[in-house]
């Protein structure tokens, strides 16, 4: 999928968000293996990424070419900040129908506005692909990602008390959310 947008972040910055392709693959990676540094609210830890840069370059190729996923990246003064993306639950009669969601932002771009526009540009993607449901799992103490999602439409619709298992803290809860895409 092709999606491109400038926005005025929060700061007065203005941000780039568009599609990654393969000329993007080693600054996504750092992004990503750093944004997975900074918080214990993600899947993975950066130790556990094995993509190569190539690896990372040939997957945005894959989502740019994807007529129904896409991973957006955000750029502010040049550099790659962040990442979002919707991925197909399965390709399958029964669950075509729903998007998976997720997002990685580096830390100093927090509360800018920075994850509530990419994530409104994955659900207008979402939307365009076709989708009737979009989904994602949240820690339950991420608040603030919790009070973003809710804002934009998103409701709860299950728990899982162990749903990660954090080197840090133990278990964490995962929220499970969906957005209805159709009207």
């Amino acid at each position: 999928m092709k999606y491109e947008q400038k926005i005025t972040l929060k700061n007065g910055k203005e941000a780039l968000l568009r599609n990654g392709d393969g000329a993007d693959g080693a600054a996504v990676l750092e992004v990503f293996n750093l944004a997975h540094e900074e918080t214990d609210y993600l899947l993975t830890y950066s130790d556990e990424n094995s993509f190569t840069r190539e690896q990372e370059a040939q997957f945005l190729e894959e989502k740019t070419k994807s007529p129904n996923e896409i991973e957006i990246i955000a750029i502010v003064d040049e550099k790659v900040v962040g990442t979002a993306g919707i991925d197909a639950i399965g390709k399958k009669y029964k669950v075509k129908h729903r998007a998976d969601f997720g997002i990685s932002l580096l830390k100093e771009y927090w509360g800018l506005g920075l994850g509530k526009e990419l994530t409104k540009a994955c659900i207008q993607c979402a939307k365009e692909a076709g989708y009737s449901q979009m989904e994602l799992n949240v820690v339950a103490e991420n608040e603030r990602a919790i009070s973003l999602y809710r804002s934009l439409g998103f409701v709860e619709f299950g728990r899982n008390p162990k749903g990660f298992n954090s080197r840090i803290t133990g278990y964490q809860e995962l929220i499970s959310m969906r957005l209805e895409l159709e009207e």
